[in-house]
This record gives C-alpha cells, structure tokens and sequence, in this order.
C-alpha cells in the first residue's frame, strides 16, 4: 500500500529540511495580529550558519509597497524572451515527487562538470533557477534550497572551480514580508493590508578556488506566499493574488535579465530550468493552471513522474496533459521506488521520450543529500546532455526552416521572389490570438505577434478555448477516428446540424449539407440553386421525358462586382472578372454572371460616406442622404421606405430586364451575395439597403438566392449571421471558416425544405451528387458545436450582448475616427471583428498587386502585430471573444506606424 502522503520519504525529508533551514537560519518571534498564527521567521543573522573554508555569506533586505496590479489581458509590449541559451520547464506529475531535486541535481550537473577541452569553450558557466511560484515561504523555499545545496556541495566535493551562488526572492505577499522583516522590527503594522510586496530578500555565498574557472548560481523566487497550500488558496487567504499577466511578465524580464548577456558574458554558457510548483495542472495564483499560465512561453520540459505504487496513471495524465496544450518533453524522470514503473512507462511512451530512474532517496532526516547528489552525477550529466542536445536540435530546426520553407514550399497567393529568406515568419506556436515567433537576427528570441489576420479569417479562440478545442477533438478522433457519412449518423455530425439549424439557419433553413472547405461550399449551393430555379420554372419537364430540346438554357448568376466566392472552377465562374479570374490564373474562366456595381459604404473624416457606382444615378437625380451620422443608421430599416429604395429597386430590375421572359437562352438562375462586407474584394462594406433591394427582387421573380456567409458568419461582423444585419434571409447560405474556431476544415451549406425537396425521388440520379471522402467528419463537427456553442453563450464570450444577440462594440469609435482623418488613409470600415482601411494611392500603388504597404506591415510586425495586406487595403481582424482593450492597442500601434509610414513616403517623394 502507498504510503500517505506526509509520510513519503521525500516529502519528510523536504520538510524535515525547511524546518531545520528555519530554526537554524531564522530567530523565532512571536508577532500578534489577531488571526494570524505563530510563524517562523527568516534568516538574519548570519551567525547560526556554519561557515565552510574560503566562504563568505551575506544577506540583504529591502521592502517596498507594491499593489497587486488588476489583470490586463495583454501588455502594450509584446512578450519577449531570449532563447539562446537552453531554457526548461521543471513540471510534476504531482507535488512531493523531487522536482527541486533533479533542478539541483542538473545546476550540479552543469556547473561543477569538466570544462570543454577546446580552446574556444567558454570556463565560465552560469546556470539559472527560476522558481516563479512559492508557497510556505520563507520555511519552505525551492530556490534557497538549490542554493543551500550547491553551496554544500561546491565546498564539499573540493571541486577545481569558484562558485559565485546568489537566492532572491523578488515578491511576497504580506504574511510572508512580516514573517521576515518583523526580526528587525522594520515595520508599522498597519502599514500592511493587502497586494503584493517588493519584498527584493536576497542571499549570496562564495567558494573561491584556485583556477580560472567560474561557476555562477542565479536562483530566484518570483512570488511568495506564506501558507503551505496551494497557490491559489494562499493568494486568497493572504489577499495577494498575483494576475497571470503579472506572474508572465515578471518571468519574461527574469530570462531577460539574466540569459541576455552582452560583451564578454557573451562567451558565458548559460543553462536556465524553470521550475513549476505542485503539478501539471495544479492552479496558479489567479487559478488557472500551470499548464495554462506558462503556455505563452511554451518551453520544452522535463517530466518527474511518480514511481511509487500508481504512479504511472499519474505519470501518463500529466504527460497528456502537457502534450495537448502543445508542450515538448524530452524526458521523463522519477524516483525508484522497486516497482519497475519504466517499464509501462516506456511501452506507453514508445520510446519517443526517455525514461530515466534516479537512485531513492534516503530515508535519513539527518541526510543532506550531498552524497546522494554526488552518487547520482552520471545520471544527472546524461539528463543535462538529453537536454542541450534537443536544445542544439531545436535551435537548428528553427534557424534552418526559412531556407527550407524557400526550398520546398509553394505558398499560395505569395511571389516567391518578392518574399527574401530574412523575411519568412517562424512561428513556433501560437497561444489564443498570438503567434510565437522565432527570430535569429542579433540574437535568438522568441516574441509575439497578434495575429491580426486570424490565420486567413479563420480564426476566434482564445486561449481558453483552443485548448477546449484540442481536448474535444482529441475525443472525436479517439472515439471516432473517421467514419463515412451517407446514410450514417453519430453523436458529433448530428449535434453540429442541429446547432447551425438553430443558430445562423433559424427562422428559414431545414436541412445541413456537409463539405470540406469554402470554395466547395459555394459549388454545392449553386447545384443546390440551379436545381431548384429549375424545377420551379419548369425547365426539368423535358428531363422527365426525355426531352432534350430544352438542355440549350443556360444558367447565370446575378452576382456583385468585386466578390470573391473561392478558388474551384465552378466557384470562379460566378464571380466578376478580377486578378484572380484572369487568362494568367484561369484560361477557362468565361464568367457565368450577370454582374452588377454596388453601393459602397465607409468612413471618411469622421463621417460615414455613401458611395454610387458610375451609371447608378441618373444625371437628372441628386440624392442628398449619402452621409451617415452613425454606423447603425446605415443598418435601419426605415431606409426602405426612402427614395433610394425606389433608385435601388429600379436600377437592379434594369439590370434583370435582358435576362427577363420564360423562352430565353440565358436564364438567371441564382443570386449569390457576400452580405454586407465583400472580403478578398477588398473589404468592401456594401450597401446594406442595396443588397436588401437585390433579395427582394430576387424573391419577387423565383430566383433562389444563396448568402456566402464563409468570411462573414459566426460574429465576425457582431452578429451571428450577417442576414441578421441585412433583415433579410436566403434559400442557401455558405458557412466554414469561423465555424470550428478555425482550428479544422469544414463547410456547411444550410438550405430550406423547398431546396431540399427539388432534389427527391425515385432515382438515386435526382439525388444532389457531391460529396467528399471528409463530409461532416468527427473530429470537425466537434470543433463545430464547441465553438458555436462557445461564441454566442456570455458566460464564456463577454462580448455577446445576449439581448441584442450582438457583440458589443470592439474598436474604440474615437480612435478608429481619429484614424479616418489621417492624410494616408482614403477610407475605413469597422464593424464586428473587423477593422481595414485603404490607403491612398494611384496608379500601381493601388489594387492587388500593389506593394505600397509593404513597409507599413514590417513596422506593424516589428511591433507585434502580424499583418499581410490585400493590396494597398490593410486590415485587422480579431476574434469574437478579444477584448476591446486589445482591440485599442491595435489600433493605437497602427496609427502610430501610420504617422511613420506617410513620413517615409514624404521623404521619398521630396527626394
């Protein structure tokens, strides 16, 4: 039977230990305040400590009052952090297993081993023990204990090397600062109420040798509270909640400070572990997990499991744990305890990972493990070379993928000759809307860049629910893996329909049509449409009878100039000829439409403009509403009782007018519209009374009409669907994209039970015959719900007004105004999740092919925030759960590099 807890070896060592690093370093005193328990207090007088022979030791102190900060979703810097130099997460399968023993065992390791026998080795080491999270404290501290331990080992093992040791502990809440500063009495008593102190405690220790090598100690405590509990109780109970954000960014300047080296410390080797408190998934300060909270750093990791009796579930949960939120490990290591633990261990594992066994730990309280520590050496120095190796193996594949991405890559919608090797993003991982991206110029870091184009408008988690994501399609592929559709049903494909039907489809559409991606989305609609136009004006009678007199007809569709509706042939087809249509991208494309110039809308000077295309007015006509004092008046329904509704109405049936009557060639046989914002076109806002004018006409003379909702469904407009925009609904609408939170490929094509019914009969020939091998796969559909479910409840997104079943408003109205005035930018639009403006320019500055943003978008990027431009249109997209105050920050950079961006161009043109 496993033995409690409390009394595992390794936990009385531990606390054995503390409590002797307590009596003998600390001088007890009694402090009254009420609640608060006796409590033993740190070391300040140097005294009671045994000095070693050539040691020198010295403490010193310093307080300074410091509020806990309220959380801030993101930072106006982006993180950075150096990733020169080998750099681990320490993780637990649980607490009490030894994680300080294998970080003290691998300083040991690194700090006290040979120095390289080439010339060009650097014999000055430094290794660097972060402890962000501390609880217990000052009785029990991790970091003084990596420092107690190398110094004793340094001055024991008569090693040919100086060792330079330091301990600090930066923050503390207020219990632990009075445990500390009350043996001074350097306090008032009511000076302490609440929040987190600077409480900046730090310790050294010398052991001088002959020799020029060096060793230096770094170890540090972040944060630290007094009750041994967990983080997040001792914040509570303390009244020091430290916010993930604060706890990141004390991390991100700790690895700043100490592993960015300049000048001769640039020869220095340096080894950095981070050292995590409980386990895997134990709550931080602020509650959320560990596992969690350090996901922006994402370093690679080291494992103690448990191997003690049932340790190997315990070991393996965490393993998964940590591998779901996008960890590497790069071993697992745990104490012996004679049950063969590796054994399963490594079968489970398939010797992806090594499994190394440390010798068990003495049962000895009066055992200062230094022995222990110096028996283990070899195991330890080959964990330390299983760690710099995928370190050099990491830093390689890093530094090598922008060579290799030119080399075997072919990109889509990119010239590779406009894109340099200097100039391809590494992305190493990406944490809710933030890419981490690796640069090698000067020295290697990683840092963050918002990712402003939501991954080619796919993307909406954030943090919290990419992970969500990653466990419920875990789930589908282990339940699921893939199973065939026709005919079929199963738990994941069926819910997904019915939330679509209950979500963008309420109200009009019966029936869900699975597919892959956008582009073939579409394609089905139009089979969809054409067949129910069809039916309906009686073009299928000559099919029944095998007429063939009637198969000249030809179908068209009414479309809009400057959409976009995919990359398949059929897709192309029903869009107006464009860069992407053209001999040179597609020698069939002839254009199956009848394309008509729409109404645009945008802001300009602070003012909402409505544009006309040329011909739509006639000269005798001078309409005076083309302005708007808000955005929402653009959206209001008493516009169609305007003189313009009557324009609209009039101009679209002249357009119909040569495809009108029963006996003609050319029939109109559908409507297809993006609603409301027209994507790769520009991102173009239209008309909304226009395109309600076009659905009315439509409806009036039998032709089905299809809403690509592929860029705009899901809240990337505010608004579940973008019909609920426009007031008005469709026959067929397209979704994808945002539909899975982006993280999978999959596409909807919703339709009305008339749409469906064109397709029955007797002959399996009558049926809709498209398909893919992926229809409505398992582990997409789960994507689907979770995500569907996710964006519109405001439990989980505070963005949805749940009365108005709309976001609240994302970018900030007097800056995106203040934008609108500046001299660079012709227009705006903001609406939803969407902000782009387009830049002034003429001639081949303007368009697609246009490079004239480029250098605003490498200062943009520079900046943090990864953009790529349509053109000279730059844009920003956020997800429907980001917070306005990002929303802010990014328009703030962009305005910024705007006011930098039009002072290069004067230059220019001046010289």
């Amino acid at each position: 039977m496993q033995p409690p807890l409390h009394l595992s070896p390794l936990y009385k060592f531990r606390a054995h230990f503390n409590r002797y690093i307590a009596f003998s370093l600390f001088t007890p005193l009694l402090l009254a305040l009420g609640f608060l328990l006796l409590t033993m207090l740190p070391p300040l007088l140097s005294t009671l400590l045994r000095h070693r022979r050539h040691s020198l030791r010295r403490f010193v102190l310093h307080l300074h009052y410091q509020p806990c900060k309220l959380f801030s979703t993101t930072s106006s810097s982006p993180l950075h952090f150096p990733l020169s130099h080998p750099t681990y997460m320490i993780w637990g399968s649980n607490t009490s297993l030894g994680k300080t023993l294998v970080s003290t065992g691998l300083a040991s390791s690194f700090l006290f081993s040979p120095p390289p026998q080439s010339s060009s080795g650097s014999r000055r080491r430094k290794f660097v023990y972060l402890k962000p999270v501390q609880t217990g404290f000052p009785s029990d501290s991790d970091s003084h204990f990596v420092f107690a331990k190398l110094s004793s080992i340094a001055s024991r093992c008569n090693l040919p090397f100086s060792l330079v040791a330091s301990n600090s502990v930066l923050k503390s809440s207020v219990s632990a600062a009075k445990s500390v500063l009350s043996v001074g009495g350097h306090f008032e008593t009511n000076e302490f109420q609440f929040g987190m102190y600077d409480l900046n405690s730090r310790e050294t220790n010398t052991v001088l040798r002959d020799g020029e090598a060096v060793s230096e100690l770094v170890s540090k405590t972040l944060y630290a509270w007094r009750e041994a509990v967990s983080p997040q109780l001792a914040a509570q109970r303390e009244n020091g909640v430290a916010q993930d954000s604060a706890v990141v960014e004390m991390l991100q300047q700790c690895l700043i400070n100490e592993l960015e080296v300049e000048g001769e410390n640039e020869k220095m080797n340096i080894f950095c572990v981070v050292e995590t408190a409980g386990g895997v998934a134990s709550p931080g300060p602020s509650g959320t997990l560990q596992c969690d909270l350090y996901r922006p750093f994402r370093f690679p990791g080291v494992l103690v499991g448990d191997g003690r009796l049932g340790g190997i579930s315990g070991t393996i949960s965490a393993y998964e744990s940590l591998k779901l939120r996008g960890y590497d490990i790069v071993a697992v290591v745990f104490e012996d305890h004679g049950f063969v633990n590796e054994v399963p261990l490594l079968s489970y594992l398939r010797n992806r990972v090594p499994v190394i066994l440390l010798p068990p730990i003495p049962q000895d309280m009066s055992n200062d493990l230094v022995e222990w520590f110096c028996d283990s050496e070899e195991i330890f120095d080959s964990l330390k070379q299983i760690m710099i190796s995928a370190f050099s193996e990491r830093m390689q594949r890093l530094n090598d993928m922008p060579k290799k991405a030119r080399d075997v890559f072919w990109w889509p919608f990119t010239q590779h000759r406009l894109v340099p090797e200097e100039t391809v993003t590494v992305i190493d991982s990406r944490c809710g809307e933030n890419f981490a991206v690796y640069k090698a110029q000067n020295n290697e870091f990683m840092t963050e860049q918002f990712d402003a184009c939501a991954s080619w408008w796919t993307q909406g988690p954030d943090a919290t629910l990419q992970i969500e994501l990653a466990r419920d399609m875990g789930y589908a592929a282990g339940r699921f893996g893939h199973v065939m559709f026709p005919e079929n049903v199963y738990e994941p494909a069926l819910k997904c329909a019915e939330l679509l039907l209950e979500g963008v489809g309420k109200g009009w559409a019966s029936r869900t049509y699975f597919s892959d991606n956008g582009s073939t989305a579409i394609e089905i609609a139009l089979k969809m449409a054409f067949r129910k136009f069809s039916l309906d004006n009686g073009i299928l009678l000559g099919y029944a009878k095998n007429d063939t007199t009637e198969r000249c007809i030809e179908l068209k569709v009414l479309a809009l100039k400057g959409s976009y509706h995919g990359d398949t042939l059929g897709a192309m087809e029903a869009q107006a000829p464009s860069s992407y249509t053209g001999f040179l991208q597609q020698p069939w494309y002839s254009g199956r439409g009848l394309f008509v110039d729409p109404p645009t809308v945008f802001m300009c000077n602070r003012i909402w403009n409505l544009c006309f295309p040329e011909g739509m007015l006639s000269e005798n006509v001078i309409y005076k509403d083309k302005a708007f004092s808000s955005r929402d008046d653009i959206f209001h329904k008493s516009r169609e009782e305007s003189d313009l509704y009557r324009i609209y109405s009039s101009y679209i049936s002249q357009q119909l007018s040569q495809y009108s009557g029963t006996k003609g060639t050319i029939r109109i046989g559908a409507l297809i519209i993006e609603p409301v914002i027209q994507g790769s076109g520009g991102m173009l806002m239209i008309d909304p009374l226009f395109q309600r004018v076009l659905v009315n006409e439509c409806r009036s003379r039998n032709i089905p009409i299809i809403f690509d909702e592929v860029f705009t469904g899901f809240w990337r407009l505010g608004a579940e669907s973008a019909a609920e925009l426009l007031g008005c609904v469709p026959d067929i609408a397209c979704f994808a994209k945002l539909m899975t939170g982006g993280i999978i490929p999959l596409a909807a094509t919703l339709a009305t039970e008339e749409v469906f019914d064109s397709f029955i009969g007797d002959s399996k020939l009558k049926a809709l015959l498209h398909g893919h091998s992926y229809s409505a796969h398992a582990m997409g559909c789960m994507a689907a719900a979770k995500s569907i479910k996710w964006f519109k409840d405001p439990l989980t997104n505070h963005n949805v007004i749940a009365e108005q079943g709309l976001l609240r408003e994302l970018w900030n109205v007097e800056l995106v105004q203040q934008i609108s005035l500046h001299p660079s930018v012709q227009r705006v639009v903001a609406l939803g999740t969407l902000f782009a403006l387009e830049l002034r320019a003429e001639g081949s500055n303007a368009g697609y092919a246009s490079l004239y943003a480029r250098s605003l978008i490498q200062k943009l990027r520079e900046d943090g925030v990864y953009m790529r431009p349509l053109g000279n249109v730059v844009y920003l997209l956020c997800g429907p759960c980001a917070s306005p105050e990002i929303c802010s920050q990014l328009l703030i950079k962009l305005h910024r590099k705007l006011d930098e961006f039009s002072q290069i161009k004067e230059l220019q043109t001046s010289s």
